[in-house]
Formats: structure tokens, sequence, C-alpha cells
């Protein structure tokens, strides 16, 4: 069996900063890319970072600068330090694990989730 299991989130105000973590069980992490996804209510699903097996990493531009994603391979754990919050940043972050090396492969596996709220 493969879990997922983020933490980190909660409500800050605007200019904050929070780390999310994702520990990973029943399988080696960092063997596969990994990613960290946001949805806010009424909105899709999007990309938001990514790192591969061979730890090159992907950010989308709204969070390009602000937000650094990284894994403790020791840990079995992914994390995202975001820096410089915005109320637009507020969504439900999940993380993933791909099938292959890079975010172009199909999702394998969802964490549960975990609510980032960013006050005005």
């Amino acid at each position: 069996q493969v879990h997922l299991v983020e933490s980190g989130g909660g409500l800050v105000q605007a200019g904050g900063s929070l780390r999310l973590s994702c520990a990973a069980s029943g399988i080696i992490f960092s063997i596969n890319a990994a990613g960290w996804y946001r949805q806010a209510p009424g909105k899709e699903r999007e990309l938001i970072a990514a790192i591969s097996s061979g730890r090159s990493t992907y950010y989308a531009d709204s969070v390009k600068g602000r937000f650094t994603i990284s894994r403790d391979i020791a840990k079995n754990t992914l994390y995202l330090q975001m820096n410089s919050l915005k109320p637009e940043d507020t969504a439900m972050y999940r993380c993933a694990q791909y099938s292959g090396d890079t975010h172009y492969t199909l999702v394998r596996s969802w964490g549960q989730g975990t609510q980032v709220t960013v006050s005005s």
C-alpha cells in the first residue's frame, strides 16, 4: 500500500510563510518524480511545483521565486516551502507521486490534502 500524508497547512496573513510536508510510506518516494498541486473551490486543479527523479524542478509562473520544492531522501518526505504568500494562494494543497521520472508522466498516488488559507 502507498500512502502520502500532507501536513503544515493553516491560516496565515499575506506576506507570511508556511512549509508543507508530505510523508510517504509503502514506497521509496525519490524513485520517481513528485509534485504539489492546489485546487481552490470552483477552480481546476493546477500543478504548482514538481521535482524529477534526477532532482530537476518545475514551478508554475504564479509561484516561481516564492515557493521551493525539495525532498529529504532519508526521511522519505517531500516539502514545499511557501514564502511571500498571497490571498490567491488560498487552496487545498495535495502532493503526488508520478509513475515515471518526470511530471509529464501519470500520477501514481495522491495525498489527502492540507488546506492553506491566506488572509489579507
